[in-house]
């Protein structure tokens, strides 16, 4: 077992105890949120893929902290991933942690713990539950697997914490991060040709946080390359203790090429001829891990949500375009994934939907028992078919749902802005770059 003074030192290494704070980027919205939820006095959870940003925020909560008159030595930030932990990852060491801190800092008040992948030490939960029943800390922690964290925390620690999921930058974080920072539509109007640009390289690598300050390509698809090595290897094989890392690897690289696309288990079944138990149980594990998520087919009743296929879509479309066979996915593809992770990260409880005659509306928003929007996402609709077709889909998808009556209907394209009338029903037709940078 690592001794103090060795943990001492580590800390020491991570803690701006006698060290100046690092220059950051801010996640505003994510650090309030996380902020307010402490100030209840329950445990906040901070959860979301690998690098995406998690850590950042827990230094810019201590920097907050710090700022607003909190003693340095009465916060204590530890990486539960430093290789120095790596042979001791269990409660003991949480424990020896906590006991070289007070010894050797002797904080005045009642301290700050930010535990930093707190999904690395077994049994993790009891330890949570009898600092939290103590009092003894105003805890934060962060985690990369959301099965792990909601399954056991769910158990052990109902009802003594509340979470905030975090994701790779949005547009506007992304913008922010190349020093351009727009908001309202005059400034967007100004700065449309570097908007137009940066819109492109979002698209193309994404928005994880590290990636977005690399300016060399190759760096940046070298990074996400290691990025997606790293969830698979370490979120998932390492994690669940995989055999198969083959068979995962390509029902990976299958999905991220497939991104907004309707995909079932049975159909992935026959096309790796693999069994379905497997296949479920792999495609639970990437979902777990944040690398895919799916949403469902909207209907009353969720026995038949369940049995029909979902759509696909990447946490990042980095990472579909750096592991994707599909060079060139579909435009229309891409900035549909774009727009599902805008409205998850709004909270938005998301299905697609197919009328009667099989049109397709990408996505239906349900807040309580009210469909409040529907939004088809079109490439461009400058020919004629496909304009009349995206608006007759929402119009005749808005007739079929029962509580869709006041419902928004929303179709996003690039460049585009306008309000059209059919059949009686209002359809807004956004910018989509101005949509997403919650412009009006």
């Amino acid at each position: 077992m690592i001794n103090k003074s060795d943990i001492l030192e580590t800390l020491s290494e991570w803690n701006f105890w006698n060290r100046a704070l690092p220059e950051t980027f801010a996640r505003e919205t994510y650090e309030s949120d996380a902020l307010q939820k402490s100030s209840t006095g329950e445990i906040v959870i901070v959860k979301g893929v690998r690098r995406c940003g998690k850590s950042t925020i827990l230094i810019n909560l201590i920097k907050r902290l710090i700022e607003d008159g909190v003693d340095p030595k009465d916060v204590l930030f530890v990486n539960l991933e430093d290789p120095k932990f790596i042979n001791d990852l269990n409660t003991e060491l949480l424990s020896l942690i906590r006991d070289t801190y007070l010894e050797n800092l002797e904080p005045d008040a009642t301290p700050f713990l930010f535990l930093d992948e707190i999904q690395n030490i077994k049994g993790f939960e009891k330890w949570l539950v009898k600092a939290y029943e103590l009092k003894t800390s105003k805890i934060f922690i962060t985690g990369s697997n959301a099965s792990l964290l909601s399954r056991e925390i769910g158990s052990a620690l109902s009802g003594r914490y509340l979470d905030v999921t975090v994701f790779p930058l949005d547009f506007k974080e992304f913008l922010a991060f190349n020093g351009l920072t727009i908001h309202n539509r005059l400034e967007y109007l100004k700065h449309r040709l570097k908007i137009n640009r940066l819109f492109e390289e979002y698209l193309r690598y994404g928005g994880f946080p590290r990636v977005a300050l690399i300016d060399d390509p190759d760096l940046k698809r070298a990074e996400l390359k290691s990025y997606f090595d790293s969830i698979i290897l370490r979120d998932i094989v390492a994690r669940y203790r995989l055999d198969n890392v083959e068979a995962l690897m390509k029902l990976s690289v299958y999905l991220l090429s497939n991104i907004s696309h309707l995909v079932s288990l049975n159909a992935l079944v026959n096309h790796f001829r693999l069994s379905y138990d497997l296949i479920s149980r792999y495609m639970e594990y990437l979902e777990n891990a944040y690398l895919v998520l799916r949403v469902p087919k909207f209907d009353w009743s969720l026995r038949k949500q369940q049995v029909n296929p979902k759509k696909l879509y990447a946490i990042d479309m980095g990472l579909s375009n750096i592991v994707s066979f599909n060079v060139g996915q579909k435009y229309g593809d891409r900035i549909e994934n774009l727009v599902c992770l805008e409205l998850v990260r709004r909270k938005k409880e998301l299905f697609y939907y197919r009328t009667a005659g099989d049109l397709e509306v990408d996505f239906i928003v349900q807040e309580n028992e009210q469909l409040t929007m529907l939004i088809q996402v079109s490439a461009g609709i400058e020919d004629e078919k496909t304009r009349s077709r995206e608006i007759r889909a929402l119009v005749k998808a808005k007739k079929e749902l029962k509580h869709a009556r006041d419902a928004q209907l929303i179709l996003l394209v690039p460049d585009a802005k306008e309000s059209v009338e059919f059949q009686s029903e209002t359809i807004r037709i956004f910018d989509l770059k101005m949509w997403l940078l919650g412009i009006e």
